[in-house]
């Protein structure tokens, strides 16, 4: 096989073309991976619509941050992966790096991991971005303990949905905002559901602080939601936010002498700096669903390179019930 389907973007704002494109060759360094299933991910949304100009991905371009699929052949100097074995990750779609929107992809084997044997290639290519996303705010900013109350904005969202199973698999306290129709949901992976329609957020400080603040908050949701993590915080606690891009007033923060710190997960595929970390994270995401700790929540229906578009407008509304995922073949 010398060519592949794919799918090209090739202005911001169309629709995708299907097209038969080279497939590529693995470089040294590279994988070349046959491509299972490609997950949408709000960004991949946003890169389509030219509304996100962070990620930097010239066009025309094949979209799709994160995959799963099985190695299809090893570049020179990759002694870790073997062809046959099934991997994932976060691998493209932003920089001038192809996304997971096509049958094959030449990846950095830095950026891979092994599959998790226990979850489906649909699932696993529903992990990387929010895993990463969630491990680095936690793990990497936060240094979260085992003990600590932990607050979650947007519980049961793409990145906070994760953001609370990593908690719980650090014996963390765990309480996740998000509306009632959810709360069923996040109490299954073991956190407490609040209703932001019905607590503010001195209420539920009060309730479940004694008035103290929550030791660590991830912010998941951005705007006003970083606001709200500044008054849930505790006195010398920590915030994270991965979207906070706005402005805001430090004083509630500043007041408890608290700390934050942002996440920006792109910056590896961008400048290529940290892409052994992205593997050693997503090795993390293995171990855990592997253990019974780690399931992503997706929606159910299913969508191929055909009904692409379908997904992409779906996730724009606010109208999936979880991340939909991409059958590629």
């Amino acid at each position: 096989m010398s060519t592949m389907r794919a799918l090209l973007l090739e202005n911001h704002g169309d629709t995708f073309r299907l097209a038969e494109i080279p497939r590529p060759a693995p470089a040294e360094g590279e994988v070349l991976v046959r491509i299972e299933a490609s997950g949408v991910n709000p960004l991949d949304t946003k890169i389509r619509s030219g509304d996100a100009a962070h990620a930097r991905h010239l066009l025309p371009a094949v979209l799709g941050i994160d995959m799963a699929g099985v190695v299809e052949a090893v570049g020179a100097g990759v002694n870790n992966l073997r062809q046959g074995e099934e991997v994932y990750g976060m691998t493209g779609g932003v920089g001038g790096v192809q996304g997971s929107l096509a049958q094959f992809a030449s990846v950095d084997a830095r950026l891979l991991a092994r599959k998790p044997t226990h979850l489906s290639m649909r699932q696993a290519a529903g992990l990387p971005l929010a895993f990463i996303t969630a491990w680095e705010g936690l793990v990497d900013r936060a240094g979260i303990c085992a003990g600590q109350k932990v607050l979650v904005l947007g519980g049961a969202g793409g990145v906070g949905h994760v953001a609370v199973q990593v908690a719980k698999s650090f014996d963390a306290d765990v309480y996740a905002v998000d509306g009632a129709r959810k709360a069923d949901y996040i109490r299954s992976i073991g956190a407490t559901p609040i209703d932001y329609a019905s607590e503010i957020v001195e209420d539920y400080v009060k309730s479940y602080t004694d008035g103290k603040g929550f030791d660590l908050v991830y912010d998941t949701i951005g705007g006003p939601g970083l606001d709200t993590a500044f008054k849930a915080v505790k006195r010398f606690g920590h915030v994270v936010s991965c979207l906070g891009w706005g402005t805001h007033a430090l004083a509630p923060l500043s007041f408890k002498a608290a700390t934050y710190s942002g996440v920006f997960t792109l910056i590896p595929l961008l400048t290529g700096e940290g892409r052994e970390h992205h593997g050693e994270i997503m090795d993390e995401a293995t171990k855990l669903a592997n253990a019974g700790k780690l399931a992503p929540r997706l929606d159910s229906r299913v969508f191929t390179l055909d009904t692409v578009m379908d997904a992409h407008e779906l996730v724009q509304r606010g109208s999936a019930d979880g991340k939909l995922i991409i059958d590629i073949d």
